[in-house]
């Protein structure tokens, strides 16, 4: 059974590009997309996503009180927390909220699937506010064969 994922972010931009990373598993269905805080809470209750990703600044209701209101709820997802801003206190908010994680847009390249994989296992993802480093992440590289 696919694994499904709401995205909410006011920018249809932001939202694509999260798209194209989670595309790079075909067994995740985005189930989803909303462009605002009501419109995420709305559609966790419509589709019951395992997972929804919130950008903390949004119109309507901010991630952050998304968040809090899909606890609030006991509406059952998984809530990471995606967002540009970090600071120790925002970590702390958003750890009030009830949410299981948190990832800066920077690092989502490299952060994101990961984060997931994290939150799936039952354990909480919060991005410490560094860049992580690329190399970990790349596979090595094959020399091609000399014939």
């Amino acid at each position: 059974m696919a694994l499904k994922i709401l995205v909410a972010d006011d920018h249809d931009v932001v939202r694509k590009g999260v798209l194209s990373i989670l595309q790079s598993r075909p067994d995740w269905q985005v189930c989803y997309e909303a462009s605002n805080g009501v419109e995420a809470v709305e559609g966790v209750k419509r589709f019951s996503p395992d997972i929804t990703i919130l950008d903390i600044s949004m119109p309507e209701m901010d991630g952050i009180q998304a968040a809090f209101e899909i606890a609030h709820q006991n509406l059952n997802t998984r809530v990471l927390i995606f967002t540009m801003h970090y600071s120790k206190t925002l970590v702390q908010a958003v750890r009030k909220t009830g949410a299981s994680g948190y990832v800066l847009k920077s690092n989502a390249a490299y952060e994101l699937i990961r984060a997931i994989e994290t939150l799936m296992q039952g354990d909480q993802f919060f991005d410490n506010g560094r860049e992580p480093s690329p190399a970990r992440y790349e596979k090595p590289s094959r020399k091609p064969l000399l014939l």
